[in-house]
């Protein structure tokens, strides 16, 4: 079984959507749901961390990234091989290469 590790900027993830769909979009009930179903899936990797798709698959760059879909949002990890690290957690509509890559030249990946 996998340890899972989630990073600081993951966990502001969270917080955000939370926040985001509570004051936003006032619906507090909806932000409870939504979070607590992508934790679940965060904890579902303990078991089975190979589950999420490779991210190398959907797009033009060489990574170790897999993701996970949980309803508009995708959670993103690494796993290797005693630990899974989930990094972010993203809204789909996201340009989510460009906050994962950053540091990238544009060139060095193709969405």
């Amino acid at each position: 079984m996998a340890t899972i590790n989630i990073s600081p900027q993951a966990l502001e993830d969270l917080q955000d959507i939370r926040r985001h769909i509570t004051d936003e979009l006032c619906n507090p009930t909806a932000a409870k749901r939504i979070v607590a179903k992508i934790t679940k899936a965060i904890r579902r990797l303990k078991r089975f961390p190979g589950s999420g798709s490779p991210l190398a698959s959907h797009a033009v760059i060489q990574t170790d990234y897999r993701f996970l879909v949980c309803g508009n949002y995708l959670t993103f990890y690494r796993y290797n091989g005693a630990t899974v690290i989930v990094v972010r957690v993203l809204h789909g509509k996201r340009d989510y290469l460009s906050v994962l890559f950053c540091d990238l030249p544009q060139d060095d990946y193709i969405p």
